[in-house]
């Protein structure tokens, strides 16, 4: 009776153990399987050979249009240097007879620093506005004035 008993335990327990046993392998199995059918869902029934041929082709095109991105966006910004990207103003008064700063100084410079002033000065008589180019953050062929050599350096340090 004893020994039964024993005998009965015994088998229970490793009955558990095959069940759960099963139980993970066959969780093991199912999971393989889904996986394999990601990956062969969207072929048609070839062999593994093919199927894998097919994801490499796929994945040599991913490699060329990434390749052609890379080249373009550093086209882009190559490009971007020549835009408008650094602004200064400054308002001042250059005539002591003339109250408030209604004269100011524009400066639109690229990437490079390369770009124009804009300088107007107001007195009471009339308001004049200049254009100077600006190349590599200096005037190209005229000289600057103080303000515009401030608003250049103040540009030149700023980007939109």
């Amino acid at each position: 009776m004893l020994f039964n008993q024993i005998n009965n335990q015994i088998l229970i327990g490793f009955s558990l153990f095959l069940f759960f046993w099963l139980l993970v392998l066959s969780l093991f199995l199912f999971k393989t399987l889904r996986h394999y059918q990601r990956l062969v869902g969207k072929t048609k029934k070839q062999d593994l050979k093919n199927i894998l041929d097919v994801i490499l082709a796929k994945i040599e095109k991913q490699e060329e249009e990434t390749k052609l991105l890379h080249e373009r966006c550093e086209e882009i910004e190559k490009k971007g240097f020549k835009h408008l990207q650094k602004i200064g103003f400054l308002r001042f008064n250059p005539f002591s007879d003339t109250g408030g700063e209604q004269s100011f100084v524009l400066s639109l410079l690229d990437g490079e620093d390369n770009g124009i002033i804009v300088s107007s000065l107001h007195g009471r008589g009339a308001t004049r506005i200049y254009a100077k180019p600006v190349k590599k953050g200096r005037g190209e062929d005229i000289k600057l004035s103080k303000e515009e050599e401030i608003v250049v350096k103040k540009a030149s340090n700023r980007r939109l």
